[in-house]
């Protein structure tokens, strides 16, 4: 009851004419970000966070969701029409949409991707609306020792699950700590890691970070590239699937939603991984598996259904515990703090307004982008053909006018540009880019609690493996740190026996 009280809540602020016009706002630049290949969007809301700083809380945060999850549906378009995914989560679309449009059945494909995408989004929806209130209030029964515990798992689970090596990825989550960490000791009210530069004095700004990291990166990477983009189709018709694609198709859609959902909730897990399970799985209970990679609508539907409903599975951890499950959720984590709001257990009880906001604009923007994808096809088209060096030009002066606008420094652009270098040798070198942004995210949070701690037990660190639920956290941690170098060692005793 306390859920469908919230929602209408919700839904009173969503709809006011200025948060309605910014979720359309959102949702309109996630689909063209979706649509245009090499644009993430962690670099356009890297790029668009600026742009909140002089907005209220609200819409600004509505906003940036709507991106991410937009992002999402606007993939689908270049994956089906030009074989090019638009987005990572839609890498898997490629194989089967692509073959669908060659067969002259682009329409479908497309209908029943934007179809999969708006149910997977609202159950995903639902899911939040129904489990974050519960896990909150859970939450709230954490002390200090217990925060910092899970602030350590969430790092660690993010380093576990990212797709490189274990040991690069707790360096950068090292690392973010570290950045995060400059500025005023909190308790000695001493400057460290200034160096003496003033404008280091209120730490290292997360939003030239992250626009270095995602933004800069990006187009120093796609440089390297040359994309051959060819829109195998002018005009699109027949959008809608017939009954036979209906009735192979919905299957797909139900079972992707739950895989969905279910991969969204965990760290590091996230639509790539959910939109490759569904289709694994989709293959597996297929009758005629043979047809998968030549034109299954299954094969669309289902990734697309799971990317879409584990997006909006993200928000759970992050909006009710303060634990990011991707770069993503770390850089809209941040948007929260940047803005002054408390992250965590606290933020459905101090600012309702934005938690209940944010899910019912949810609603509303799956609603939107339902409309936006099916009759403008032929706009996303026309957008594809865009040259890439008039693009990103475009992007770069964005990055440089959103960084010298926080505070109008050159420092900031100094820091931009630093991390737009570092982030191209990060990936060059296979340093995931998620456990440093979650780092400088969690690194004030987690000395906090630490500190805390220690007052609280008069220095001794034994209160962490004392109370119960803390010694649980800090134990899960553990074993995810030490789990890689056990599986390696099995192998290779396997093979000595041999």
């Amino acid at each position: 009851m306390e859920s469908f009280q919230g929602l209408l809540y919700g839904f009173g602020i969503a709809l006011k004419p200025l948060n309605l016009f910014y979720c359309f706002v959102g949702v309109t630049v996630g689909t063209l970000v979706g649509v245009l290949p090499g644009i993430g969007p962690s670099a356009a809301i890297s790029l668009l966070l600026p742009a909140t700083f002089h907005t209220n809380p609200e819409p600004a945060f509505i906003m940036l969701a709507g991106i991410y999850y937009g992002a999402m549906y606007g993939g689908s378009t270049t994956s089906i029409l030009v074989n090019i995914p638009g987005e990572a989560a839609s890498v898997v679309t490629c194989l089967d949409g692509y073959q669908m449009a060659r067969q002259g059945r682009a329409g479908p494909a497309l209908g029943i991707a934007a179809v999969g995408s708006f149910i997977g989004g609202t159950v995903s929806v639902i899911g939040l609306m129904l489990a974050a209130p519960p896990l909150a209030a859970f939450a709230l029964r954490f002390g200090p020792p217990e925060y910092f515990a899970l602030m350590v798992l969430g790092l660690t689970i993010l380093a576990y699950l990212s797709g490189g090596s274990m040991a690069k990825a707790i360096m950068m989550a090292a690392f973010g700590v570290l950045l995060g960490s400059a500025g005023v000791d909190p308790i000695s009210g001493r400057n460290r890691f200034t160096y003496g530069v003033p404008e280091l004095i209120d730490g290292v700004g997360l939003v030239p970070v992250v626009m270095g990291l995602f933004g800069i990166t990006e187009v120093l990477l796609n440089l390297e590239q040359t994309i051959r983009r060819e829109v195998f189709v002018q005009r699109v018709r027949n959008l809608l699937p017939n009954r036979e694609d209906w009735r192979a198709a919905l299957g797909a859609i139900l079972r992707g939603t739950g895989i969905g959902f279910f991969l969204g909730l965990l760290p590091g897990g996230g639509t790539i991984v959910a939109s490759f399970a569904s289709y694994a799985v989709e293959r597996r209970v297929s009758r005629h598996p043979e047809r998968f990679g030549h034109g299954a609508i299954e094969g669309v539907a289902g990734p697309e259904t799971a990317n879409n409903a584990a997006t909006g599975a993200a928000f759970i951890p992050m909006l009710t515990l303060g634990i990011p499950a991707n770069a993503v959720m770390a850089i809209l984590l941040g948007a929260l703090m940047v803005h002054g709001l408390q992250v965590g257990p606290l933020l459905m009880k101090e600012a309702p307004n934005i938690f209940w906001g944010t899910v019912a604009s949810m609603y509303i923007g799956n609603a939107l982008l339902l409309l936006l994808n099916l009759p403008l096809i032929g706009l996303w088209v026309k957008i594809l053909k865009v040259p890439y060096a008039l693009l990103f030009p475009l992007i770069l002066l964005f990055c440089l006018i959103g960084a010298y606008s926080l505070s109008n420094s050159a420092v900031d652009l100094l820091i931009m540009v630093g991390f737009g270098v570092i982030g191209y040798l990060m990936k060059k070198l296979r340093y995931d880019a998620a456990p440093l942004v979650l780092g400088m995210v969690l690194g004030p949070l987690m000395e906090t609690g630490l500190r805390q701690s220690l007052i609280l037990s008069n220095g001794s660190p034994t209160i962490f493996f004392t109370r119960p639920l803390a010694a649980t956290l800090m134990a899960i941690a553990a074993a995810l740190l030490v789990s890689p170098l056990v599986l390696r060692r099995r192998p290779a005793e396997g093979l000595e026996e041999a």
